[in-house]
């Protein structure tokens, strides 16, 4: 089996451009099809701060099935018996967040794997295998379920090449908020100590050949990350697009408003 997010970055030619994703954080298959359809590449379909359940996720992945978007998925949190489910619901790539050091990178990978390579529990019946259609699904799987690991502290980051030398782990992620936070810089994703450390576990990730993603809420910041290096980048989320389109429109026409009053009509 080949893993659809790995297979995408493996067919990019990046000296043209690299894939483009966002975040899917409103939980509606409706509204992920739709952002499917707009042109993204890839989205995270998102556990951590969504809403989004078991049998929710199932009818995300199956929205998305319907266009080009390749999804990646994120789970709350680096818990086998969570991990173990979203499989057999379908999910082909994870994204963990929040690994620390080496034994969680570890941790993750096993859950991913069927034995002798990991942990995760045998279904006869899921959707994961298509419903048992996949022949020899246990032992074909493990080669097509991605891992990626988010870093999103100092901590984190010292233990970087730790964590990306782990076998199994495919890609690392950087959690541009939280570390920005964890750094003593609430909010401000673009103060310079931010970028420089950024900027650096892009080169020592790369350095250890693995390929390493982020995102920005907007085009400014994703073309900062860009320059930096990163092979995969989302901008926002289907919530922050909408309510920045929302904002702009109704601005938009209360200053019309203002105008028209203003000119006496």
């Amino acid at each position: 089996m080949k893993n659809p997010f790995f297979s995408l970055l493996a067919r990019t030619d990046f000296s043209v451009g690299y894939p483009v994703g966002t975040w899917i954080m409103s939980a509606s298959p409706v509204v992920a099809e739709a952002v499917g359809c707009a042109g993204f590449d890839w989205a995270v379909v998102d556990m951590e701060h969504t809403p989004l359940d078991q049998m929710e996720v199932v009818h995300v992945l199956q929205a998305i099935a319907g266009t080009p978007m390749v999804p990646v998925t994120r789970v709350p949190w680096n818990d086998t018996v969570m991990v173990k489910r979203v499989l057999d619901a379908g999910v082909q790539t994870v994204l963990f967040p929040f690994v620390q050091d080496g034994d969680e990178a570890r941790r993750a990978v096993a859950a991913t794997k069927y034995a002798p390579e990991g942990v995760r529990g045998m279904a006869a019946m899921s959707r994961g295998s298509r419903f048992g259609t996949v022949k020899d699904y246990f032992k074909v799987a493990n080669d097509g379920i991605g891992v990626i690991v988010q870093i999103e502290s100092p901590y984190a980051l010292e233990r970087l090449e730790e964590i990306a030398s782990v076998p199994g782990v495919d890609a690392l992620f950087i959690g541009p908020g939280d570390l920005s936070g964890a750094m003593g810089h609430v909010g401000d994703l673009m103060h310079p100590d931010v970028l420089a450390a950024i900027g650096d576990a892009v080169r020592r990730c790369h350095a250890v050949g693995k390929p390493i993603g982020t995102v920005g809420g907007t085009p400014d910041a994703v073309a900062t990350y860009r320059a930096m290096g990163f092979d995969f980048l989302a901008c926002a989320s289907d919530l922050g697009l909408l309510m920045r389109n929302c904002a702009s429109t109704l601005s938009a026409i209360r200053s019309q408003d203002i105008q028209i009053h203003s000119q006496g009509y």
